[in-house]
């Protein structure tokens, strides 16, 4: 039998390996950015076009690369991080794989310029699908520009698998955000077809955090150090109070690589115990650096993972240091009741010295110089005192009680002398109906689900679904028909977003506006909204909104009908009854009949089924022996 087995050439494996490196348009962002950092540049450039699709490309003023090393840097496995198997336990650099340029390559046009520092002329190639095409010597500035264009050109159902532009470009933001997070020491810009996104000087961890989501994080951070033998802790906690529903603010960098932690995300909660309302994720920026010999990396080709040598001291750590901020910033409520607050000391003076206060003297004073001064003031004191006493009270004449009664005349007589004329029964113009007794239709069982009795038998609904379907379909109507009423406030009410939120929210203001929403005003990092839709409470738009923006972001089709669905479905789960709620009877009444108005009332708006009916019959089988 002949071998079957070969070798797969070099542009089939790039292509097969740049699944995994090469997910989307962001996965490009991030593998250029990483390198971009790597090279040692303080100043890094994105230019976005058409959310990756079109255009990708990282400009940086790094190290750059020689002749010799930027036609090398195509080959798969060609990398200068590491030189042996040993130095995968002392990385101090973003990328070591050697894999992502040239999977990079055998996807999508690249066109690369790079220039050293001490080379008079750089490199200009161009490579389409791993084939080079051109390689020529140009005057160039010092760094490296690197241009993907046509991603997926070659694959076109990777292509078509790609979701609709907001979507990618919100993953783009997230990978550009995370990068610029863990460098605030690098000024980063990022450009999306032709407008500025973002521009983030050089700054410390916390101006890059409030440059990146708005000022109004600033009030909600709290910081947090801590260090160890482990492991060396900093970074920055949100309040309480400004907990979100989403997990979106929500970063963990070790050693300045973003990643991905379940377990330390737990440590997190726990340290916020009791502090959260129930669904509520907190925000946190946290910086970890551990030992790079204690840590491995290798373990996912997007190197977000990461495997650590002792987790559980980890964890231990890492929460009892958010504890002890939040408790020394009174964030945690402290119960004692003997403290007084105001001889607390503040973190930041704890190991500072008292300094003695200096107390000037006057050695000109004499205090025998005024005397006669003195003696004039003491004199128009008395003068005062004296005509003051002239105002004393006058005494009211009388001022026995009795006398408030005198002549008065003495006319009381009896009760009983008046005689009233009896007033003559007359029926009343609604005897003769009786009184319509109520009968109760509708039951709440562990207030989750409305039982109905029915001619067949009875209908057992789940109210949180069925009010979704209603809500629904009245926010579908609304929207289509344009026709919605809105609720005015008193005083408008200002909330405060990042920048992509609040241009998706401007994007999207004619739809929400059709819902009942009226918006004031936009700022810069805020909106101001002075109307809201009927049967919504001010306390529920910050939930709503919260919601809406999440459900968005993750896929928001193209279509405006279908938008306007992912609004209705997203506003209809955040409003519905939830599970646990008390339900009078004209609301279980009401709830029933506004269900079978629907157009479709036998399934919520995530296709899940509303109601179950059970017929006489199926209970008398229960029954049977």
């Amino acid at each position: 039998m002949s071998s079957i087995i070969q070798l797969l050439p070099d542009h089939v494996a790039n292509q097969i390996a740049a699944g995994e490196v090469v997910q989307r348009p962001a996965s490009v962002v991030k593998e250029l950015l990483e390198n971009a950092v790597d090279a040692g540049a303080t100043d890094i450039k994105l230019i976005i076009k058409d959310a990756g699709k079109s255009l990708v490309q990282v400009i940086d003023n790094g190290k750059g690369m020689s002749v010799t090393d930027s036609r090398l840097c195509f080959e798969r496995h060609a990398t200068s991080k590491i030189r042996q198997a040993e130095d995968l336990f002392s990385l101090h650099t973003k990328g070591f794989r050697g894999e992502a340029l040239a999977s990079i390559a055998a996807i999508a046009h690249v066109e690369m310029k790079t220039k050293q520092e001490q080379d008079e002329l750089g490199t200009h190639i161009i490579i389409e699908g791993s084939k080079f095409v051109s390689q020529e010597p140009s005057v160039l500035p010092k760094g490296t520009s690197f241009a993907v264009k046509n991603l997926f050109f070659n694959i076109p159902a990777r292509r078509n698998f790609l979701k609709s532009e907001t979507v990618e470009f919100r993953h783009i933001v997230d990978e550009f955000q995370r990068v610029a997070l863990a460098h605030p020491n690098i000024y980063f810009t990022m450009y999306h077809n032709g407008s500025e996104m973002f521009n983030l000087p050089n700054s410390n961890f916390r101006q890059r955090i409030v440059n990146i989501f708005s000022g109004k994080t600033n009030e909600k951070l709290v910081p947090i150090q801590e260090e160890t033998e482990i492991v060396t802790i900093e970074g920055f906690v949100g309040k309480p109070e400004f907990a979100k529903k989403n997990r979106g603010e929500q970063f963990f960098f070790v050693n300045d690589r973003f990643i991905k932690s379940g377990y330390l995300h737990h440590a997190v909660m726990a340290a916020y115990e009791g502090l959260l309302p129930n669904g509520s994720q907190p925000t946190y920026f946290i910086y970890l650096n551990v030992p790079p010999n204690t840590i491995d990396i290798n373990i996912h080709p997007t190197k977000t993972e990461i495997k650590f040598d002792d987790e559980h001291a980890l964890y231990a750590i890492l929460r009892s240091t958010i504890k002890h901020s939040l408790g020394q910033f009174n964030v945690a409520p402290v119960l004692d009741f003997d403290r007084d607050p105001n001889l607390d000391t503040p973190y930041q003076y704890q190991n500072k010295t008292a300094e003695y206060p200096t107390i000037q003297v006057d050695s000109t004073f004499n205090p025998f110089a005024n005397e006669s001064s003195d003696s004039e003031l003491t004199k128009q004191n008395k003068q005062f005192s004296g005509s003051s006493s002239s105002y004393k009270k006058q005494e009211v004449a009388g001022s026995n009680w009795e006398s408030l009664y005198v002549g008065l005349k003495n006319d009381t007589s009896e009760v009983e002398t008046f005689s009233f004329e009896s007033e003559e029964v007359t029926a009343s113009l609604f005897d003769e109906k009786e009184e319509e007794q109520t009968v109760n239709r509708t039951y709440q069982i562990h207030k989750k689900y409305i039982v109905s009795p029915i001619k067949s038998g009875m209908v057992i609904m789940d109210q949180g679904r069925a009010h979704q379907r209603i809500l629904y379909e009245q926010f579908l109507t609304n929207m289509t028909v344009q026709q919605a009423s809105s609720q005015q406030l008193l005083f408008p009410l200002q909330m405060y977003f990042s920048n992509n939120e609040l241009k998706l929210i401007a994007e999207l203001q004619p739809s929400l506006e059709n819902t009942g929403f009226v918006f004031e005003a936009f700022d810069s990092d805020s909106v101001h909204i002075s109307g809201i839709p009927v049967n919504t409470t001010e306390s529920e738009i910050s939930m709503v909104l919260e919601q809406l923006l999440s459900d968005l972001q993750d896929g928001i089709p193209d279509s405006s009908f279908s938008q306007n669905d992912t609004i209705a479905k997203s506003m209809a789960k955040s409003l519905a009854v939830k599970t646990g709620t008390y339900l009078t009877e004209k609301e279980q009444e009401s709830l029933v009949n506004n269900l079978f108005a629907c157009k479709e009332p036998n399934v919520s708006p995530f296709q899940k089924p509303t109601f179950i009916t059970m017929r006489v019959e199926d209970i008398d089988k229960r029954f049977a022996l």
